[in-house]
Parts: C-alpha cells; sequence; structure tokens
C-alpha cells in the first residue's frame, strides 16, 4: 500500500466529522488499485496512476471527493454534479458516510476514472479566448481626435491598448484622469504603448 505520511497528516488536522469519511474514501481508492501514489497537491491529497485519478478535500462543514477527468466518465449523476458543485467534488457535499454512494459505485468510478489514465486519454482544453476590453466612448473621442494617435492605438494589439484603458479608467482623481490622458496622448503619437519603458 502507498500511503504517504502527508495524506495522513491532512486527515489528521481534519475536523472531526471528515476524518471518518477521508479514511474510507481513501481506503476505497486502495482497494480499486493498489498500485495509486497518494500524493499532496494545491494542499489537498491527490492520487495519482499514470497521472492523476481523484482527490479529497475536507473543508469546515463538508468533504469532498472528485475526478480529474469527471467530465469524460460515462456516469450521468456524476456529470451533473460536475457541472453543478462548486467545491471540487463530483459526489456532492459529504458530510458523514450516509452521504456517499454504495461502495462498490465509488470502486466503480475510480476504476472507470483509472481506465481513462491507461488508455492514455486526454483531457481537451477548451481554448482560451482574449477578452477584449471596450473603449469608453468619452476616451475614444479624444484619441480620434488626433489622426497619428488614432492610428497607433487602432494598430495595439488588444493587451496594449487594455493597458491604456485600464490605466485612465483607474485614475482616483480628476486631475490625474486627465494628466494620464494628456501623457497617453503624447506617447500615441509617439507610437508607444502604455509600458514602453519597460520592454526591451
Amino acid at each position: 500500500m502507498n500511503f504517504n505520511p502527508q495524506v495522513d497528516a491532512y486527515i489528521e488536522k481534519s475536523k472531526e466529522f471528515a476524518r471518518p469519511v477521508l479514511l474510507h474514501l481513501r481506503e476505497l481508492v486502495h482497494k480499486a488499485c493498489p498500485e495509486i501514489e497518494e500524493k499532496i497537491k494545491w494542499g489537498m491529497p491527490f492520487f495519482d496512476y499514470k497521472g492523476p485519478v481523484c482527490n479529497l478535500a475536507a473543508f469546515t462543514n463538508h468533504c469532498s471527493f472528485g475526478f480529474w477527468k469527471a467530465a469524460l466518465m460515462k456516469d450521468p449523476v456524476l456529470l451533473q454534479n460536475a457541472k453543478s458543485e462548486t467545491s471540487m467534488g463530483h459526489l456532492g457535499r459529504i458530510t458523514t458516510l450516509k452521504d456517499l454512494p454504495k461502495d462498490k459505485v465509488i470502486i466503480g468510478y475510480i476504476k472507470e476514472a483509472i481506465q481513462l489514465n491507461e488508455n492514455g486519454i486526454k483531457m481537451v482544453k477548451a481554448p482560451v479566448t482574449k477578452k477584449e476590453v471596450a473603449t469608453p466612448p468619452e476616451l475614444m473621442a479624444i484619441i480620434r481626435k488626433n489622426k497619428m494617435a488614432l492610428a497607433t492605438f487602432e494598430a495595439f494589439p488588444p493587451s496594449h491598448r487594455k493597458e491604456y484603458i485600464n490605466w485612465i479608467v483607474e485614475s482616483k482623481t480628476a486631475a490625474t484622469k486627465e494628466k494620464r490622458i494628456a501623457q497617453m496622448m503624447e506617447w500615441l503619437i509617439e507610437g508607444k504603448d502604455r509600458n514602453w519603458k519597460y520592454r526591451k
């Protein structure tokens, strides 16, 4: 059995109600896969076999048990919980052993999660879309007053435009805002982005 003393310590420090739940789930994980390894990641116990399989967590009033690839698993209840559960768990909020599905059901989940790793099935990451920050109309009106400034601003990637917009919008006083707008216009006319000083 690959028991990790760090996981022992995690369970020992957990609230009294959580300990029997965590110990039971841990036992089921090892029963499903004796070769599984215990690790502490992001401050909680993880179980790895050819990659992350599942994890435990204890909170103030409940515990959770989650599967790394829950979104790829077949059970509709598990998938539904994966969508609605906000505390990293896929079995809902667990406060006592009575809240858990039957042992054979949990073991089935664990074996399915392990099989995904065995088969080398990877999670497909959703493409990250960069959200463009809208330029406040009054600021755009000022930029439009100078053709060179406008050309520079419009040629910038969204990240550079965002830097200028946030710098202006976050001004604490009207005087600071005016000063920053004047500086922005000067730099835009020169073709410079907000953080040009720090770029090599």
